[in-house]
């Protein structure tokens, strides 16, 4: 069995797509599709930067999405690989979106338009400075959530937005609550790093972004998708839309739960993770989690004929 994959924010670097975008006049088309439906050039911005445009919000979680879906098309119709191989497909974060354009429950264009607006609104409910991000190594998600408890943060908004990995969680709140659970983590000699993002993604701060794309969501066509989405909430395969509209509602204040999604989908019986899009991120938290499987990364056309290759042994 085999799962397809989705990167999230933090996979973007200018330039990304660009061999694709070359060879492909299917994402050429895409491309200037996205150009169009939000009226200015994200191509240009994904193409040639610069760098600090990539990396706003607004611009970043379109620009992957792009860039995912256009290697997704050619892997589809210029190799005609049978996605029907697949059993599942899972999104990180706004790769959730990506993964319901490509399992046909959701148009590209909508996709396009909704991960603007939900950028917008991410960004605009803390202000620039006030939120506060970091990633705890080596230490459970339980344990961690333990420490969160006992410990007084100032004003309690510490929470775990992120479960990636075996190891690897990402905790997010109010920069006060944060930099004080880092100090507390550095006394237990626990390793944290601190992420450099724009806002405290995911934990309840970001709820007034979640009621500002509870109707743009609730207003848009989804279909149920033709393959099992995990979802990022739950950890479980979803196929209702409707349910679909309201997780994709939840998810942007709760918790990815990545790490209990690879550990889903592999008690299903995958064995094939392959993560589509920039980046290796994801098939790197894979095997954080999960041993004695095969994890592929494309995001280049070798990477597609050496996975074709391998998939076919």
């Amino acid at each position: 069995m085999s799962a397809l994959l989705f990167p999230g924010q933090g996979s973007q670097i200018v330039g990304m797509g660009l061999e694709f975008f070359q060879k492909f006049k299917i994402v050429k088309n895409i491309f200037n599709q996205a150009d169009e439906n939000l009226g200015f050039s994200l191509s240009k911005i994904i193409l040639e930067g610069p760098e600090d445009q990539l990396q706003l919000t607004k611009h970043a979680q379109p620009a992957i999405l792009t860039v995912s879906y256009s290697i997704f098309k050619v892997l589809k119709e210029e190799f005609n690989f049978n996605l029907s191989s697949f059993n599942f497909f899972a999104g990180h974060s706004l790769g959730e979106y990506s993964a319901l354009v490509c399992a046909d429950s959701i148009k590209f264009k909508d996709a396009l338009y909704l991960l603007h607006e939900r950028g917008k609104a991410m960004q605009d409910a803390v202000p620039v400075g006030m939120g506060s991000m970091v990633a705890v190594l080596g230490m459970k998600t339980d344990e961690i959530i333990d420490l969160l408890k006992t410990e007084k943060l100032n004003n309690g908004v510490c929470e775990i937005a992120n479960d990636n990995a075996s190891g690897q969680t990402i905790v997010s709140g109010n920069k006060v609550d944060v930099e004080l659970f880092q100090k507390i983590l550095k006394e237990k000699k626990i390793k944290s790093i601190p992420l450099k993002v724009s806002a405290p993604f995911h934990c309840t701060l970001m709820k007034p972004a979640a009621e500002k794309m509870e109707k743009k969501i609730n207003d848009t066509n989804f279909k149920n998708p033709s393959i099992r989405i995990v979802n990022n909430v739950t950890a479980n395969p979803e196929e209702n839309s409707v349910e679909i509209k309201k997780l994709l509602v939840k998810q942007i204040f709760s918790t990815v739960k990545w790490r209990q999604s690879i550990i889903k989908m592999s008690e299903e019986g995958v064995k094939n993770f392959v993560e589509i899009g920039p980046g290796k991120v994801l098939t790197g938290m894979v095997k954080r989690t999960i041993k004695d499987v095969n994890c592929f990364s494309i995001n280049s056309i070798s990477d597609i004929k050496n996975f074709i290759n391998e998939f076919k042994k």
